[in-house]
C-alpha cells in the first residue's frame, strides 16, 4: 500500500513539474514555427529530443554505479535548488512583487523578436538556422530540467519508471493540446502549479538531503507530508507578508510622488 502511494505521488509530482517545463518549451517552438517556418522548428525540436534521449541513456546507466548515500545527497540538493527557485518565483508573483508568468505575452515577444521587430510575417522555404537553433535551445533547456526532475523524484526511491511516465504523460498532453489549439497554453495556471510543485520538490529535497547526511526522520517517509504542510504554511505566510510590504511601499511611493 505504501509503495503504491509513493508511486502515484511520484507520478503526480513529475506530471505537474514537467507540464510547466513543456508549456514553456511549446510556447517558443510555436512562435518559431509560425514566424520562421515549421520545418526548421521541427528539425530543431527533433535534434534536441535526440540529445535528451542520449542524456537519459547516459544518466540512467550512471545512476546504478552511485552509492545510495551519495545519491541521496545529490538528489536532495538538486530538488532543493529546483524547488526553492520555483517556490520563490511563485511567492513573489502571488504577492505582486513581480509580474505573473504570461505565456501569451511571452509568445508575442518571441514572435516579434523572430520577425526582427517588424509586423511582417517572415516565410522561409529553406532551412532556417535561427529557427533551428531557437527551437533546439528551448527544448534542450526545458528538457534537461525535466530529466533532473525525473531523476530527483524517482532515483532514490527506485521509481524512475513512475517518474518518467508522469513526465512523459505531461509532455504528450501539452504537445497534443498545443497542436490542437495552435496557440500557447495561456490558461494553464502556471503560477499555481509552480507553487504546488515547488513545495513538494522542496519537501522531497529536504527529506533526501537529511537521509544522505544520516538524519533520522520521525515516521521515516511519513515525515514528507509533514514537511509539505510546514512549507505550505510558511510559504503562505511569507506571501502575505511580502504582499503587505509591497502594498505599503507602493502607497508610500504614490504619496511621495504627489507631494
Amino acid at each position: 500500500m505504501s509503495g503504491s502511494i509513493h508511486a502515484w505521488s511520484t507520478i503526480a509530482s513529475a506530471f505537474l513539474a514537467s507540464s510547466v517545463e513543456a508549456v514553456e518549451a511549446l510556447t517558443v517552438v510555436l512562435a518559431v514555427g509560425v514566424v520562421r517556418g515549421w520545418r526548421s522548428a521541427l528539425l530543431g525540436t527533433l535534434v534536441a529530443l535526440g540529445l535528451l534521449a542520449v542524456l537519459v541513456a547516459v544518466f540512467g546507466r550512471a545512476l546504478g554505479l552511485v552509492p545510495v548515500t551519495l545519491l541521496q545527497l545529490v538528489v536532495g540538493t538538486l530538488l532543493l535548488l529546483f524547488g526553492l527557485r520555483w517556490l520563490r518565483k511563485a511567492m513573489l508573483r502571488a504577492a505582486g512583487v513581480v509580474a505573473r508568468h504570461d505565456e501569451e505575452a511571452i509568445y508575442e515577444g518571441e514572435v516579434l523578436a523572430l520577425r526582427g521587430g517588424t509586423v511582417r510575417l517572415v516565410s522561409h522555404t529553406r532551412w532556417d538556422l535561427v529557427a533551428i537553433v531557437t527551437a533546439f535551445k528551448a527544448v534542450t533547456l526545458e528538457g534537461v530540467e525535466v530529466i533532473v526532475i525525473v531523476i530527483g523524484l524517482g532515483a532514490v526511491q527506485g521509481l524512475l519508471v513512475a517518474a518518467s511516465l508522469g513526465a512523459l504523460a505531461a509532455c504528450v498532453l501539452v504537445v497534443v493540446a498545443g497542436v490542437l489549439l495552435h496557440r500557447p497554453l495561456a490558461r494553464v495556471p502556471e503560477n499555481g502549479l509552480k507553487f504546488v510543485v515547488g513545495i513538494v520538490m522542496t519537501a522531497f529535497g529536504l527529506f533526501w538531503f537529511g537521509e544522505g547526511i544520516g538524519l533520522q526522520w520521525p515516521s521515516d517517509d511519513g515525515a514528507i507530508p509533514g514537511l509539505i504542510v510546514i512549507l505550505a504554511g510558511a510559504s503562505w505566510l511569507g506571501t502575505r507578508i511580502a504582499a503587505r510590504v509591497t502594498a505599503t511601499a507602493k502607497g508610500i511611493a504614490i504619496r511621495g510622488g504627489s507631494l
